[in-house]
């Protein structure tokens, strides 16, 4: 879940209030970023790297972060290409290895993803929060443009389908 005020600061307590409603999509546990004027949060029921996969992840130089739910079925395959070419992952988790083709690749990482995802990455260099999900495709979202018809807050939700990305 999340959301971008283009008006003012994000508040914690309206993200917080958003990620309750989705409990039942990931009991195990929950993450939160709030920066500025964005706020994402995330449920997750705890199937890959249990130990040290918990969201929000960050890149090493912390100017991006995910939040991530659903699986990546050949995630081993591309974490093991990511280290080969020089990247420093810290979990095990699929969520982490999406982070890094997302660095790498920038919105062509998904031509590289086989699974059933809803993917949320915040860069906080361009300003610009890129949404994707397996059925519908991507947008970048652009927070200084325009909000369509939302007034000062955009909100940004995929079908029930996606696997609970709101």
């Amino acid at each position: 879940v999340g959301f971008v005020n283009k008006k003012g600061e994000a508040e914690r307590s309206v993200v917080e209030t958003m990620n309750a409603a989705i409990l039942h999509r990931g009991p195990d546990e929950d993450g939160f970023f709030v920066k500025e004027t964005v706020a994402l949060a995330m449920r997750r029921l705890s199937i890959i790297d249990l130990a040290s996969g918990q969201q929000p992840i960050f890149t090493p130089d912390g100017t991006k972060c995910i939040v991530f739910n659903g699986e990546i079925y050949n995630y081993q395959e591309l974490r093991e290409g990511l280290i080969a070419r020089g990247h420093k992952l810290k979990t095990k988790s699929d969520t982490e290895a999406v982070l890094h083709l997302y660095d790498e690749y920038g919105p062509d990482c998904l031509q590289h993803l086989r699974g059933m995802f809803a993917i949320a990455i915040w860069d906080d260099v361009e300003k610009t929060l890129f949404l994707a999900d397996h059925d519908n495709g991507t947008d970048r979202i652009d927070p200084t443009q325009p909000a369509p018809k939302t007034g000062p807050m955009r909100i940004y939700s995929f079908p029930l389908g996606a696997n609970g990305l709101v």
